[in-house]
């Protein structure tokens, strides 16, 4: 008999040791499951709404003004060849990514400030030579070029000698001393066989 008042607690049956590892692993199981499932939920989420848009192709009429254009530079520049610009750029712009002008080049016959048009070609074209413009030129001698007094502009009017081979031929004659004979230039870097072949007649020292 109990005193009066006195609540009787039931007695909690025991559970093996064994059992409560099984429902504590269990529970952890369903705990990492529950935690992948949602970290996998968010980052499917965030890539939905990182994706980019479709890019448009340009000329499409459907840009905001970005695309770019492909051009065609030939002639008298340093390196001509097929360019993509920004869309509203100049043929100035296309002639200076081309390397620029030569010495050779005429530019007053080109309308540098004309917009590009995508598939253009722009032709830099050589100024005419002292026999062709029925006048004189400095920059193109009627003889043979003396290498110990030609001007970067002179050089640059020989066949196979361009602006960069041009300032070669200056350094060396600098170096050097001048030279003393034609057979030197195979010394200057840029200058070969093929282009000493062509030059020994229209060069002298």
């Amino acid at each position: 008999m109990t005193s009066c008042g006195v609540i009787s607690l039931a007695r909690v049956p025991d559970v093996p040791r064994s059992h409560l590892v099984v429902y504590a692993l269990i529970a952890v199981v369903v705990v990492v499951f529950g935690v992948r499932q949602v970290a996998a939920s968010r980052a499917r989420d965030t890539a939905i709404s990182r994706a980019a848009p479709i890019a448009l192709e340009p000329g499409s009429g459907q840009g905001d003004g970005g695309g770019r254009v492909t051009v065609h530079v030939a002639g008298a520049v340093a390196r001509p060849g097929v360019y993509r610009l920004a869309e509203g750029s100049r043929v100035d712009d296309a002639v200076r990514r081309a390397g620029g002008a030569r010495a050779r080049a005429d530019l007053t016959l080109v309308n540098l400030a004309q917009e590009l048009e995508d598939g253009r070609q722009i032709v830099v074209p050589v100024r005419l030579s002292a026999a062709a413009a029925g006048g004189s030129d400095p920059a193109a001698p009627a003889g043979p070029i003396n290498l110990n007094t030609a001007t970067l502009e002179q050089l640059d009017t020989l066949d196979g000698i361009g602006p960069t081979t041009a300032q070669s031929i200056l350094d060396f004659r600098e170096s050097n001393g001048g030279f003393s004979d034609v057979e030197q230039l195979d010394q200057v870097p840029g200058i070969g066989e093929v282009t000493m072949a062509a030059l020994r007649e229209k060069v002298t020292a």
